[in-house]
């Protein structure tokens, strides 16, 4: 509902224009009626009204003075001019003044309706904007922290121009006069086991929530999160060697606080001071580089550029004795032996003064070389890495060197294991096939351990040693208990000579046969015939 206000000196009409039209089947509420232009101003300030319907003619203030001072005090206010004068001038003036419209007396009930319909519409999309244009304020108000961090990130990622920076920064009301200014960064090493996933970004807002703590006690500091996770501080001031002081102080306490308070740990990287706001960019890319440093040195530290900028991009590869010794342990499974390789390789590059990425090459170049030592060993190559997609790009995804440790360790393992079920699993199908050999074959006088090596592709003390195990038998053991088993077969439900069994078991030497029945069963062939003849039924 608007509220409407009448100002005539002419009280009939006033009284008129009330009682003619049904005000509120229109959408106002007439809140007062006055009768010259002084009245009508203290009311329209008092009683706050949308629409004032006034005379133009009047005294004391006529109905331009009072749309002029309305213009000025109550700006949004909508002028109507009701006047008996058809004088151009003042349809002029009025529209000077940004008249919403003006009638001529005597006034229609059906000519103001269609004014009020008229100003109701424009009325309805002035709301509608002002209501639009609060609510994106409030959207703007609720979205300027994430605003903040989107610009802050390009300002460190992009090179935005110096105008455009200056007006967002002061936009965004951040402490970044300068006009020096040096950046550090943290990142969460890992998660204790004991914290489930769903804690995982709670954790690390209390971890962002320190660190504004922590470094907001600083006037020049500014914190924000990057899309990688990252927490970053710029600090801005004047004195490089004071900034260095300072943001190695605060990255220390804020290292401290994480670990006693979160009880897990982070490490910051510290970049180099620079100048300008264009050294921004640089000072926060030296930081992240600064950070990538972990990979080598171990986590919950801090870990300046300053200090690693004199490494230089060479180093020692890593010697071929170690690898060999990893790649010999796969093979034969060789637990300790996997075990003392790989921790003498991560020993090497920890120390190597090797730069991250020759360090990252050096790694894969171990993974290839295991992989290949996989297939050669008719296993698939990246099956021991688990889900892993590529060994050689998710090596990217660790922190430190330690991590690479366990994880190449871990898989290594797994790998022997596998190796050894499958060394397993093969040699009881080779043993499975020689023993049916011999079941097939044990009448052959000329069966040897030669031929069954032969038959299964096996060397003869690899065959000895492995025949053994599978069956708790030797060999020859075997063999005679297959001879000697058909043998009582044939000698009970046979009539055969006893040298006939010997022929049909293997024994070419009737002698030897008798020799050896008896000293195996501790009867000779005659006697377990008799003994087994008797006991039939």
């Amino acid at each position: 509902m608007y509220k409407i206000l009448l100002v005539d000196d002419e009280a009939g009409v006033r009284e008129g224009i009330r009682r003619r039209i049904a005000w509120q089947e229109h959408g106002f509420d007439c809140v007062g009626d006055c009768e010259n232009g002084f009245e009508a101003l203290e009311a329209a300030e008092l009683l706050a009204p949308d629409v004032v319907l006034t005379d133009i003619n009047m005294p004391f203030m006529d109905g331009l003075e009072l749309t002029r001072q309305l213009a000025e005090r109550c700006p949004h206010v909508k002028v109507i001019i009701l006047t008996g004068f058809d004088d151009f001038d003042y349809a002029q003036q009025a529209v000077k003044l940004k008249v919403m419209d003006f009638i001529l007396k005597p006034i229609t009930a059906s000519e103001l309706i269609a004014v009020l319909q008229k100003v109701r519409g424009e009325l309805d999309a002035e709301k509608l904007r002002r209501e639009n244009l609060d609510l994106l304020k409030r959207q703007l108000h609720e979205s300027l922290p994430l605003l903040k961090e989107r610009f802050l990130e390009r300002l460190v990622s992009a090179d935005i121009g110096q105008r455009e920076a200056k007006e967002r920064i002061a936009y965004f009301r951040l402490p970044l006069e300068g006009p020096d200014f040096i950046v550090f960064a943290a990142d969460v090493d890992r998660f204790a086991e004991s914290h489930p996933e769903a804690d995982h970004e709670l954790l690390r807002f209390a971890v962002y929530n320190i660190v504004q703590e922590i470094a907001g006690r600083e006037a020049g500091a500014t914190v924000f999160r990057t899309r990688e996770e990252k927490i970053v501080c710029i600090l801005s001031g004047e004195g490089t060697d004071a900034l260095l002081d300072k943001a190695q102080q605060l990255a220390e306490e804020i290292r401290h606080a994480v670990e006693t308070y979160l009880r897990f740990t982070v490490t910051l990287g510290i970049g180099r001071p620079e100048t300008g706001l264009r050294g921004i960019r640089r000072a926060c890319r030296s930081a992240l580089s600064a950070l990538d440093y972990r990979f080598m040195l171990g986590s919950n530290r801090l870990i300046s550029i300053m200090d690693m900028e004199g490494r230089r991009e060479g180093g020692e590869a890593v010697p071929s004795s170690w690898e060999k010794e990893l790649l010999v342990g796969v093979k034969t499974g060789t637990r300790e032996e996997v075990r003392r390789a790989i921790t003498s390789i991560v020993s090497h590059l920890k120390t190597s003064n090797l730069s991250i990425n020759q360090c990252y090459i050096r790694i894969q170049k171990i993974l290839i070389s295991l992989m290949h030592t996989l297939d050669e060993l008719g296993g698939a190559a990246v099956e021991p890495f688990g889900d892993r997609v590529n060994p050689l790009t998710d090596i990217y995804a660790f922190k430190t060197l330690e991590d690479i440790e366990s994880w190449l360790h871990d898989t290594c393992l797994r790998a022997v294991g596998r190796i050894s079920d499958a060394r397993n699993d093969l040699a009881e199908t080779q043993i499975r096939r020689a023993e049916a050999y011999i079941r097939e074959n044990y009448q052959l006088q000329e069966l040897s351990l030669k031929t069954i090596c032969q038959e299964v592709h096996m060397s003869s003390s690899y065959f000895s040693a492995l025949f053994k195990q599978q069956t708790g038998r030797t060999f020859v053991e075997y063999l005679t208990a297959q001879r000697l088993e058909k043998a009582k077969e044939l000698l009970k439900f046979t009539d055969l000579k006893t040298y006939e069994i010997a022929a049909r078991t293997g024994y070419a030497d009737p002698h030897y046969f008798s020799i050896l029945f008896k000293k195996t069963t501790g009867e000779t062939p005659s006697e377990y015939r008799q003994k087994t003849a008797v006991e039939k039924p």
